[in-house]
């Protein structure tokens, strides 16, 4: 008997996740772009977060080149493009504010030279990131290997600028293994960049409690659990 599945998340209806969704209205345009092994993989996360950002997309392929839909984006965007990828030659988005993923970063009020120190480096940093604020964002959703697979065979990704994430955000992606360090799921990348490019924490906490939900969610249907 064949399972039945939401029309909308496409999972099979004990495992729907739309309650997971929740409203977020990004400013900076998302452009996803998915390796077609991740379309049915139940622990992905892009299916949360394009249904939860207001203007995102998703590009389903390897090869992008001759994708109308891609090669319009980059046409459309021009100098306002960005890839979210940790190259050699990728820059390192500001930290703007006191971020979910830090756990001590509030300044005491009696140390005021710290805190205005604090606050200087906070305003300048704001600046910076406002300055060069892209107007679309580009990631890539796969595996290391498979995301390293599309960006060698997509060269117009390479003359784009790039961008990556402070090192010191933590993820809490629980319910896929991977030898990298700190690694973030692509939920996570997407919707720290965008707290940090937008400088907006508080927009953006609601879908980073959806993530800690799904984890559990998907947590819930492991044996003995």
């Amino acid at each position: 008997m064949k399972r039945q599945c939401c029309s909308v998340c496409l999972r099979a209806k004990v495992g729907c996740i739309c309650h997971l969704f929740t409203e977020i209205n990004n400013e900076i345009h998302v452009v996803v772009l998915q390796h077609p092994t991740e379309v049915s993989q139940t622990k992905g996360t892009v299916t949360l977060l394009a249904n939860s950002l207001t203007n995102c997309d998703i590009i389903i392929g390897e090869n992008f080149s001759g994708n109308e839909a891609f090669v319009d984006i980059l046409s459309r965007y021009e100098n306002d493009i960005v890839l979210l990828y940790p190259s050699e030659n990728a820059e390192v988005i500001a930290s703007t504010e006191c971020d979910p993923s830090v756990q001590d970063c509030a300044v005491s009020d009696s140390n005021t030279l710290d805190a205005d120190k604090a606050q200087k480096q906070n305003s300048e940093n704001t600046e910076n990131n406002n300055a060069r604020s892209p107007k679309c964002i580009i990631l890539i959703d796969g595996t290391w290997k498979k995301s390293y697979k599309m960006y060698m065979l997509n060269e117009a990704l390479h003359h784009i600028p790039h961008l990556t994430l402070p090192d010191h955000i933590q993820g809490d992606y629980r319910i896929r293994k991977t030898q990298k360090e700190q690694a973030l799921s692509s939920l996570e990348a997407c919707t720290y960049a965008l707290l940090l490019l937008e400088n907006d924490a508080n927009k953006y906490q609601p879908l980073l409690n959806s993530f800690s939900q799904f984890n559990d969610f998907q947590l819930s249907f492991k044996p003995n659990n």
